[in-house]
């Protein structure tokens, strides 16, 4: 039986700004306002990334909205939240993650079944020019789809 997977949110500055090496899946500690929340879309993943603090990953500046229809007792918005993955996907990712120029950011959010998943990615940052020959070659793709939908449109 395969979980169906629902997408919460993508971390589409992600792709913008780095490039990715490796993906790997994590599962995510949260309170149960946090997973209403998250059932709502009302999460923000723009300036997150993911560190190792004693040999567990943790995800930092992940946004989620406190959720309205939730008691006195509400989570903090962006609170550390813990990943968790096995120990050889730990040290894995952790030697990865030590190579000069390399960062752990999360890509996307997503429900498997009715757990929540988080893909972590090992990127490495670009630079103005590349982010700008990325934009180059998308410009260049949509030309040529638009012109190709032309010519082959009678």
């Amino acid at each position: 039986m395969s979980d169906a997977v629902k997408s919460i949110t993508r971390n589409r500055k992600a792709y913008h700004d780095y490039f990715v090496d490796d993906e790997l899946e994590a599962g995510l500690v949260l309170l149960g306002s946090e997973v209403k929340s998250l059932r709502q879309g009302k999460v923000n993943l723009t300036d997150a990334y993911a560190r190792f603090d004693k040999g567990e990953l943790y995800l930092v500046n992940a946004h989620i909205s406190p959720y309205e229809n939730a008691t006195h007792i509400n989570h903090e918005p962006e609170r550390v939240r813990k990943l968790l993955m096995h120990k050889r996907e730990l040290r894995k990712l952790s030697n990865k993650a030590n190579i000069a120029g390399f960062t752990l950011i999360p890509l996307a959010l997503y429900f498997k079944g009715s757990t929540v998943k988080c893909k972590i990615g090992v990127c490495r940052g670009k630079k103005l020019f590349d982010k700008r020959e990325d934009l180059r070659k998308r410009d260049a793709a949509r030309e040529m789809a638009r012109n190709h939908a032309r010519n082959h449109r009678r």
